[in-house]
């Protein structure tokens, strides 16, 4: 345990690996739990929100923490499993406090708060001791730089005011590194205000990659916040499977709005996949799968199949079709997979590579037919063709997935199961 009078930032324990007594790593460490306190004194820390398997949060209390060192978060006893529920008179650190914007007693200045620090005292319990503050209103993202400094708790007041337009850069600072289903994860967490406030802070394409990770609840919240022109901005970041989910959610006239601020070319197969019916090749498809003529080489193929935005499924194999090359193509020839692409000299033309024997499938194929499809065949991915032999798209095992779950998965996700919600329902 780190002694008496050592201080700790809380910012750096975003993210520390916690383990029990036998050195079985539990989770990781989310959050940090306060509770503040009257009269300038500072606030008593609670304990950890701890994301465990499951991403579900659970609460660790102070008491049972042994250890704070070396990046490490131990713990003696039992874990106790339940669902965190955050309190009225609790306030969450990271999620809440940073970015506040709050007053320097001393000279009556705005600042922003950027970290703060807490200390065991005497009596072993942790407290708040310290605030790390920028000079003046820093806003949503950061950009001029100014002064900073160290403040005692009790030089600042403002934390117990309600503020109407927190920042969030230094919440996302800390939760930089987070792959985007967990920032979602974090997202969900977070009270209304503050998740208008994160995805305000995002960049589009950050924002999209945690849209299309969130539930859809959230997803409709947080596009029906933003103005009309970002939201179009972010919808086109998005992948048109994807966005055309989010849009099928809205009012009409809300998602034509939408679709009319947004760029002609990237609207189009959004509008093309809002025919389909929800539960078809064509509602579940996504239009972007890789397409090469045939004439490309291996080497081609290999490298359209190594660029990072590609999804695992959607580089599993290349589409061979007659030009255009965009959805819908020409006429479609058949499929190269990428082992076969392994195997093969890097001048060989993938032409001569196609796998023609299965047939594609129809827009109008339904779920039950498509999953019957992908397990038989042992693929992860099947082309979309329509009556005329152009190919439309291509649905992936992960979207069917996500339609083969029950409707509330991701809430059970974050959650954890619906009996257990009720069993603990009321929190600690």
């Amino acid at each position: 345990m780190a002694g008496a009078g050592s201080r700790v930032f809380i910012s750096h324990l975003s993210g520390v690996a916690v383990f029990d007594p036998n050195g079985d790593q539990v989770g990781r460490v989310r959050d940090v739990v306060v509770s503040l306190r009257l009269g300038g004194r500072p606030p008593r820390v609670l304990g950890l929100v701890v994301e465990v398997i499951g991403r579900r949060r659970i609460f660790l209390p102070m008491t049972r923490v042994t250890s704070l060192e070396s990046g490490q978060v131990l713990t003696t006893g039992v874990v106790n499993m339940r669902r965190f529920e955050q309190r009225p008179s609790e306030t969450l650190v990271l999620g809440e406090l940073l970015d506040r914007t709050v007053t320097w007693s001393k000279t009556g200045q705005e600042v922003t708060v950027l970290d703060v620090a807490m200390v065991q005292s005497r009596l072993r319990e942790w407290e708040i001791s310290k605030v790390f503050v920028q000079i003046g209103r820093v806003g949503r993202l950061r950009k001029a730089k100014r002064e900073t400094l160290t403040l005692d708790w009790q030089d600042v007041t403002g934390f117990a005011l309600p503020e109407e337009d927190q920042g969030a850069a230094n919440l996302l600072a800390t939760f930089d590194q987070l792959r985007p289903a967990d920032l979602a994860n974090v997202m969900h967490h977070l009270s209304s205000k503050r998740r208008a406030e994160v995805a305000a802070a995002l960049d589009d394409e950050r924002l999209a990659d945690v849209l299309e990770e969130l539930p859809e609840d959230d997803q409709v919240e947080i596009i029906g916040k933003l103005k009309d022109e970002r939201a179009a901005d972010v919808l086109e970041a998005m992948d048109p499977d994807d966005a055309a989910d989010l849009l099928s959610e809205l009012p009409g006239d809300e998602a034509e709005r939408l679709l009319q601020l947004m760029e002609p070319d990237e609207a189009e197969p959004v509008r093309r996949l809002l025919k389909y019916e929800e539960n078809t090749a064509g509602g579940l498809m996504t239009t972007e799968p890789i397409v090469l003529e045939p004439d490309a080489t291996v080497a081609e193929a290999l490298a359209r199949v190594r660029v990072a935005d590609n999804k695992p499924a959607l580089a599993a194999q290349v589409f061979v079709c007659r030009p255009p090359n965009e959805t819908p193509t020409g006429k479609y020839l058949g499929t190269v997979h990428f082992q076969r692409l392994l195997r093969e000299p890097p001048y060989t033309l993938v032409g001569s590579l196609v796998d023609d024997d299965l047939d594609p499938l129809p827009p109008d194929t339904p779920l039950p037919l498509i999953t019957s499809y992908l397990a038989t065949y042992n693929m992860v991915a099947a082309p979309v063709v329509d009556e005329a032999d152009h190919l439309v798209g291509a649905v992936t095992v992960d979207d069917v997935l996500d339609h083969l779950l029950p409707e509330d998965w991701r809430e059970a996700a974050l959650h954890g199961p619906a009996d257990e919600r009720e069993a603990t329902a009321g929190g600690r």
